[in-house]
């Protein structure tokens, strides 16, 4: 059911027991709405833990994700923790993994921005016309009449600028600005934030070149694809950043990176200027906007290439 957003923030402060979680694969905005809110919920005297599960990448080390942020623990006999409250972050319920197999809340509430959710949830506040989870975060604290400290500001403005590529993306709209402005009055501080989400050790560069000189330019170089199978995934400790080397190329439409995570198991990531590309995602439980989306494959590395070429084909004749 959908909620609004003085609701949502009720649940929030009726809850004491509170696990807030994100998708699997985490980007800047899930991993900066996770630790936004719980920099708030904490200063309540709340007791609130994030759980992701997936690795944390090293670049958001300047919030303390890695220290901060569990992985689920799937307790043996079967038996979940109970908890008040589980806060799902800018994703639907099915894009979790284990933590919903390792908790037992007596209330979800989902809070997203993508336009694929799923409305899954039995309180879900959904703003698709927000350009980040962060944003709705943003809101959400004003609605409370939060002190925001340099914490929460560091978190919310690293979800709003990656997710908005640092405001070049058509989702940054004025108030998007104006929020980016009151974090910084707040403590924010955009140059170190850049510069450690941005940062990259030499052996990534180096994979990253390495990767990029495989892109393959298709359907009239409408289409730029990196696809990386088991050898070429091993050589590289993180692509971020190549899916959006392949959205400058001139002339592209979409572009698509298909990686592989473990056998049998691809993560796609894909890119566009005009071809809806979430619908795409969509087909294959996965999530995103019309723009930037992302799903999972579960098939050899042949017929993963095939199944996404043939799906963003079928998507740019359409659009």
């Amino acid at each position: 059911m959908r909620i609004s957003l003085k609701q949502a923030g009720a649940l929030l402060q009726e809850a004491q027991n509170i696990v807030i979680t994100a998708h699997v694969n985490p980007d800047g905005d899930a991993i900066g709405s996770s630790l936004g809110v719980m920099h708030y919920l904490c200063s309540l005297g709340k007791r609130v833990r994030v759980v992701i599960d997936d690795d944390i990448p090293s670049n958001f080390a300047f919030l303390n994700a890695c220290d901060i942020i569990e992985k689920p623990k799937v307790a043996e006999n079967g038996n979940k923790e109970q908890i008040d409250l589980l806060l799902i972050l800018d994703t639907s319920m099915d894009r979790v993994g284990k933590v919903t197999e390792t908790f037992s809340p007596t209330r979800i509430l989902n809070i997203d921005h993508h336009v694929t959710n799923a409305l899954a949830c039995p309180a879900v506040y959904l703003d698709a016309d927000s350009a980040a989870t962060a944003e709705i975060i943003y809101q959400l604290l004003r609605e409370l009449n939060a002190e925001i400290s340099k914490k929460i500001a560091m978190a919310i403005y690293t979800g709003l600028a990656t997710d908005t590529g640092f405001f070049r993306f058509s989702n940054t709209t004025p108030f998007t600005m104006r929020a980016a402005a009151d974090l910084l009055e707040c403590g924010a501080e955009p140059g170190i934030i850049s510069e450690a989400v941005e940062a990259k050790p030499f052996a990534r560069v180096v994979g990253m070149a390495k990767a990029i000189e495989t892109t393959e330019l298709l359907h009239d170089g409408r289409l730029a694809g990196i696809f990386l199978d088991r050898p070429a995934a091993e050589l590289l400790d993180s692509t971020e950043g190549l899916i959006d080397a392949l959205r400058a190329i001139e002339g592209t439409d979409v572009s698509v990176l298909l990686k592989w995570k473990e056998d049998g198991v691809f993560r796609i990531s894909m890119r566009s200027k005009k071809t809806d590309v979430s619908k795409v995602a969509a087909a294959f439980s996965g999530g995103g906007h019309e723009k930037a989306a992302g799903c999972t494959l579960r098939m050899g590395f042949a017929e993963a290439k095939r199944t996404i070429l043939e799906a963003l084909e079928k998507a740019m004749k359409s659009g």
